[in-house]
């Protein structure tokens, strides 16, 4: 089955999806309203699973919530919490509910979230899990057993051109196009430039890129992610920029700056869409939007 996200994917059309976090716990009315207000404004939700290793409602309670409420959600699923038999098992649960979108992730570790004296599985990485999504819709599962009833999926996964070193992540990038992703979704972009460079050597290969737009609120944020942050890296003039902004205009201004990233971005063309997140501040989503013109 093809979802309209793969649609539009192939479509030529410039592609735009967004981020929404699950919170902590079982109430979702800030979820369902953040899916309200995004459902009929992008291709398609992303839905994080346990992100930076902190334990949240489930992405896959999440999708379904996204399903239910008429939007296109991603499942993301990280291969950190479970082992191949439970991804497999999930992998055929969302087909089942009609869940036909896939980001594939390694995860982050759990030194870095609310859990550090979880035991990590890692039994798959990423490209293994897109090997064994591809192996599922072949009527198989990673065993060679026959599937009763098949799945489709459109599945992606994720790159950090700005990683320095750059060629670790340019071999994993080939590695996860081999394995099956029809789409790929980039970390955080700042330097525009530098993602330039790395389009070029991209566009030999027939994923569609996403390039990351994560909203900058302080200069305070943007120091914090160049220090901490693997793979990130926001320009001097940048944070200049967000430390000039006048007292209480922080947010707009990155909203400023976002705008206009998206906007270089579509203009020249640079990539086939971009995934936006305001991590936190979902509901700011639709302004950055604005700013960049795609509304």
């Amino acid at each position: 089955m093809v979802s309209s996200f793969q649609e539009a994917l192939h479509s030529g059309k410039f592609v735009v999806t967004a981020e929404a976090a699950p919170g902590k716990g079982t109430n979702l009315e800030k979820m369902r309203h953040h899916v309200e207000l995004l459902k009929d404004k992008v291709d398609a939700i992303n839905v994080t699973d346990h992100q930076s290793s902190v334990m949240r409602f489930p992405s896959l309670g999440g999708a379904l919530l996204i399903k239910e409420a008429g939007g296109e959600p991603i499942l993301q699923m990280t291969c950190r919490d479970r082992n191949r038999l439970a991804l497999q098992a999930d992998l055929l649960f969302a087909s089942s509910r009609g869940i036909n979108n896939v980001l594939c992730l390694t995860g982050d570790s759990v030194d870095l979230g609310d859990h550090k004296t979880a035991k990590a599985v890692f039994d798959l990485d990423s490209s293994q899990l897109l090997a064994a999504i591809r192996r599922l819709e072949s009527g198989r599962d990673m065993e060679g057993n026959s599937l009763d009833g098949g799945v489709s999926f459109c599945a992606g996964a994720i790159v950090t051109p700005e990683a320095n070193p750059i060629e670790p992540q340019l071999i994993k990038f080939e590695k996860k196009i081999e394995t099956g992703a029809e789409f790929i979704q980039t970390q955080a972009v700042y330097d525009l430039e530098n993602f330039k460079t790395f389009m070029d050597y991209a566009r030999q290969f027939k994923a569609k890129i996403l390039a990351g737009i994560i909203l900058l609120t302080s200069a305070p944020m943007a120091r914090f992610m160049n220090k901490n942050v693997a793979g990130v890296s926001v320009p001097q003039p940048l944070i200049d920029e967000m430390a000039a902004a006048p007292k209480g205009g922080a947010i707009a201004k990155g909203i400023e700056i976002a705008g206009r990233m998206i906007r270089q971005i579509r203009e020249e063309r640079i990539c086939s869409g971009v995934h936006i997140m305001a991590i936190g501040k979902e509901e700011l989503i639709p302004d950055i939007m604005e700013a960049g013109e795609l509304l």
